[in-house]
């Protein structure tokens, strides 16, 4: 199995500043991702927030039919701080097995700069076709799991942002714009979000002549709903749609709530 395309786990990247989280508090949340209506997979994040820091992790497994044709299950994990105005991701992995086939993404940082990075199994060659990496382009990125922790002052403030964002191997700009808000109800949560749309550009650290990544570069339309996670001043994907060349792509929080 592939690794998971990033633009299905990243998201934004806090740029403005708020007060200091409370001490000590911990949220989860229960996802769904389906495909053309059909459960495929499903995932549960856990994050604790103290003073400036904070600590996500993650388990992911699929489901429904996919577990028959491709039984992939995996754990993914980030800690880091806020500061400058943005998230400051210190470590991120992930470690996934897909069938027989063992696989693991790691990422370092330190400072506003990537400092390591390693992918296993290694990619493949890489062609004609392949925009490499540049030298200030992993300068200020957000790991796939820092890049969904937004900190803003208010719910008018999650959007109208830019996110730099690395997976490991890509680098891609993900631009926010406020669509709408509206009210939701989900087990844990009841009251006000806001959606946006986010526009996809990859930068570096992919091929040209990818069909799936000029799709989302050209055509997908993506919108994410973000949810505050009580009186923290963080905000968390609620809701998200990714339109792809075959269809669309929605995940969904089943529950979505503090734990202390």
């Amino acid at each position: 199995m592939r690794r998971p395309a990033p633009i299905l786990l990243c998201l934004c990247l806090a740029v403005l500043p708020s007060p200091l989280l409370a001490a000590g508090k911990s949220f989860s949340g229960d996802y769904s991702l389906s495909f053309l209506g059909i459960p495929v997979a499903k995932a549960t994040f856990d994050s604790t927030y103290e003073g400036n820091s904070y600590v996500v992790n993650g388990r992911v497994s699929s489901a429904g039919l996919a577990a028959f044709f491709d039984d992939t299950r995996g754990t993914i994990s980030s800690r880091g701080s806020f500061g400058e105005g943005r998230t400051r991701p210190r470590a991120f992995r992930a470690d996934y097995v897909s069938g027989k086939v063992s696989s693991l993404v790691a990422v370092g940082f330190s400072g506003d700069r990537v400092t390591s990075t390693e992918v296993v199994p290694p990619p493949k060659k890489r062609g004609k076709t392949w925009i490499p990496l540049g030298a200030n382009d992993l300068r200020g990125v957000a790991d796939p799991i820092a890049a969904t922790v937004i900190r803003a002052p208010s719910l008018d403030k999650v959007c109208g942002r830019t996110v730099r964002i690395y997976d490991g191997e890509l680098r891609a700009d993900l631009k926010l714009t406020e669509v709408s808000r509206k009210k939701m109800v989900v087990k844990g949560f009841e009251g006000d979000t806001v959606t946006c749309r986010m526009g996809f550009q990859p930068v570096s650290g992919y091929r040209t002549d990818k069909k799936a990544l000029t799709f989302l570069r050209d055509r997908s339309r993506i919108m994410v709903t973000f949810a505050p996670l009580g009186e923290t001043g963080v905000y968390a994907p609620i809701y998200a749609t990714v339109s792809t060349e075959i269809g669309t792509i929605t995940v969904k929080a089943r529950r979505f709530e503090a734990t202390n």
